[in-house]
């Protein structure tokens, strides 16, 4: 019997790698969302710590003044013109200031939205509207998003905006309204755009880890990115990330939690959606620079050399900032190896969200089956046998 394998991909495939943009994009970091409640200073830079979080029973919560948290403004101050390769990330005050320094370094804009502005798409009298962004970054929101908001954000994205988002583990209630960010990040998936248009999901459990498993594949441009190659990622107390391909065909997996590399133990995942791009990440400790809100306890994981997070973090970044926005999806490998009486069919397990096919006849188009069961997995790669008896006999992988 003479067996014949290929594989053909059913979606355009970018040929070789991303460029960047021609100009900085500009980085928009939300702080309607509670991200300075409590112990949290998911802020780029406050010059003033006045802020009251309220609680409200149902999720949705108010910022105001009368307290003693990060109250950051549009712009940060000194202006981020006179950022040089030398400025210290204590040239701005909040958690998240070596991020911004790094992103203003490699010439990015960065720019604060206040908790007295609001998320929107496509409003004219809106002058931080997110039509005048490229880049959309939500750290740990503890307040529920409303339907317009989440219309907004998913709008944003299929329409070539790039979403960061980024949650922490189950009980974190930051403003002790009932709610975690893991929950307010699932919320947006459910959204009248699109259900999980990014495929993308936190699991809401709670663990810390230093894992060394990751893509190896050069197309992956947060772990071989323009800062370098993060060789290991740390979580202290976060939520693993499940991807879902049948969601979204896009969905890959960066970082893994373990050195099984499954679809629902995920560290950094990131997708396509429409035009636009997004990258999760389920704990807020490796964007931390341990300097911030002095009445907050930081801790220090972003400038670590010791692990990769400041490296993953900024190339993830990089990569959302670049166009056009596409993910580079590797080609898997599908090989055959003949047994008695049968032939066994293999491919990598990292290539999620494959189907495959078989036929006999290969001058009929829609003469392909799709074989939706029996494949186990052997170490890392999908193994699929058949018979060999009768007519010849063909297979692919596809991808819907």
């Amino acid at each position: 019997m003479l067996l014949a394998s290929f594989h053909r991909l059913a979606l355009t495939l970018a040929a070789g790698c991303l460029l960047p943009a021609a100009h900085g994009a500009t980085f928009l970091f939300d702080a309607t969302k509670a991200e300075m409640a409590g112990n949290a200073d998911w802020v780029i830079d406050a010059d003033a710590h006045n802020l009251k979080v309220s609680a409200a029973a149902d999720g949705s919560g108010t910022t105001g003044t009368g307290g003693n948290e990060s109250n950051p403004q549009r712009f940060p101050t000194p202006d981020q013109t006179n950022i040089v390769a030398s400025t210290s990330e204590t040239y701005w005050e909040g958690a998240l200031s070596a991020w911004a320094i790094d992103l203003v370094k490699n010439g990015q804009h960065v720019e604060t939205l206040p908790c007295t502005n609001r998320i929107t798409w496509r409003d004219g009298s809106n002058v931080q509207d997110l039509t005048n962004y490229n880049v959309f970054v939500l750290v740990e929101p503890n307040i529920y998003f409303t339907a317009a908001e989440k219309t907004a954000l998913v709008s944003f994205v299929q329409n070539g905006g790039s979403l960061f988002i980024v949650s922490d583990h189950s009980v974190a209630d930051r403003n002790n309204d009932g709610s975690d960010a893991y929950q307010v990040l699932n919320d947006l998936m459910t959204n009248s755009v699109q259900n999980n248009p990014f495929g993308i999901h936190f699991n809401g459990d709670n663990i810390s880890v230093t894992s060394t498993t990751y893509d190896t594949n050069a197309d992956d441009l947060i772990t071989h990115g323009t800062a370098g190659t993060p060789t290991s990622f740390a979580y202290h107390n976060g939520s693993t990330i499940s991807i879902n391909p049948n969601q979204n065909p896009t969905a890959r997996i960066a970082f893994w939690s373990s050195s099984t590399r499954g679809t629902n133990n995920a560290l950094i995942a990131y997708a396509s959606y429409g035009t636009g791009k997004v990258v999760a990440i389920g704990d807020s400790s490796p964007f931390d620079d341990g300097t911030g809100d002095p009445n907050d306890t930081l801790n220090v994981d972003y400038t670590l050399t010791s692990v990769g997070d400041g490296k993953a973090i900024l190339n993830a970044s990089l990569w959302l900032a670049q166009t056009p926005a596409r993910i580079v999806v590797p080609t898997p490998t599908l090989r055959l190896q003949l047994r008695p009486g049968a032939v066994q069919v293999t491919w990598p397990t990292n290539a999620t969200g494959f189907i495959l096919q078989t036929t006999t006849n290969l001058a009929v188009t829609n003469s392909w089956v799709s074989l939706t069961n029996g494949a186990g997995i052997l170490a890392t790669n999908y193994i699929f046998t058949n018979g060999t008896a009768g007519d010849s006999r063909y297979y692919r992988l596809t991808k819907p």
